[in-house]
């Protein structure tokens, strides 16, 4: 399958699910927020891809991954062809100016900026298709919060966000919308302050201080940095939780390094509120 017609596939079939919306059909709909679910790192038309070629797929990844991993494709399995941007960095117009006048190059500011300049066929395997060292389990937050997530709570009313719970959201176990944080009922203790601080961190991170605009990966990456410190500070035992959920969204330590500042300080904002006896 080359580009062309990997694009055009993700285009029929956009249309197909569409038109099967338009006749109050949902199913295909519901297949694909699952694989949402499942494939956080992928965008629509790629999802879509995904699961024209291989319906059920549950961890996709290219095969310099899965060799890191510890695993290898088997013989005589066909790739998941998906469409990955092309990526320039071109220079901007000398006559370009920022808001105060002042050309890139003299206010500081790197004058190249990424465009896409097109897309290429690359190929992905899910986990069925490969063969080796088993995959890790994602670990999860343990421990007792105590007094806590009650205090986180109030911290979080204190800004004028509130908090509901709600099934609707899963399989996720927290969502911020709008002014509203809303968490999955019964989650364990642990799980659930740890779920509370990262999406209290989203509020904090990127409704007030209006950072809307950087990428979901940045986004979710420093929302669980965030979670990780807290936790962390009132004794809850992380492991190796926030890893694995920053890997799952292609985060990485440059990505965190990039947002350190951002991060340490709302971190330290929440540990400061829901002391003294942190």
């Amino acid at each position: 399958m080359n580009v062309e017609h990997a694009r055009q596939l993700a285009k029929d079939l956009l249309e197909q699910l569409g038109n099967e919306l338009a006749r109050g059909q949902s199913e295909t709909l519901r297949a694909y927020l699952a694989a949402m679910a499942k494939l956080p790192g992928y965008s629509l038309h790629n999802l879509l891809l995904i699961g024209a070629q291989r319906p059920g797929a549950q961890h996709v990844a290219g095969f310099s991954t899965w060799r890191r991993l510890g695993r290898s494709i088997r013989k005589g399995e066909h790739g998941i062809v998906i469409l990955a941007p092309i990526v320039k960095r071109q220079t901007h117009d000398t006559a370009e100016r920022n808001p105060d006048g002042v050309p890139p190059r003299e206010s500081g500011q790197d004058d190249r900026r990424a465009v896409v300049v097109g897309f290429r066929g690359v190929y992905v395997f899910d986990v069925s298709q490969t063969e080796g060292a088993p995959l890790p389990e994602f670990a999860v937050v343990a421990g007792n919060p105590g007094p806590y997530t009650e205090r986180l709570a109030c911290f979080v009313a204190s800004h004028g966000i509130a908090l509901r719970y709600s099934r609707r959201i899963a399989p996720a176990r927290g969502a911020c919308i709008g002014s509203t944080i809303v968490l999955l009922p019964d989650l364990p203790p642990a799980e659930h302050l740890s779920t509370l601080a990262h999406e209290a961190g989203h509020q904090l991170l990127h409704r007030r201080d209006g950072c809307e605009r950087v990428s979901r990966t940045v986004r979710e990456t420093e929302a669980e940095a965030v979670a990780f410190v807290v936790c962390t500070a009132i004794g809850l035992n992380v492991g190796s939780a926030s890893a694995d959920y920053v890997r799952l969204w292609g985060g990485d330590t440059t990505t965190l390094s990039a947002s350190l500042d951002r991060i340490q300080r709302t971190a330290a904002e929440i540990i400061a509120a829901i002391g003294p006896d942190v």
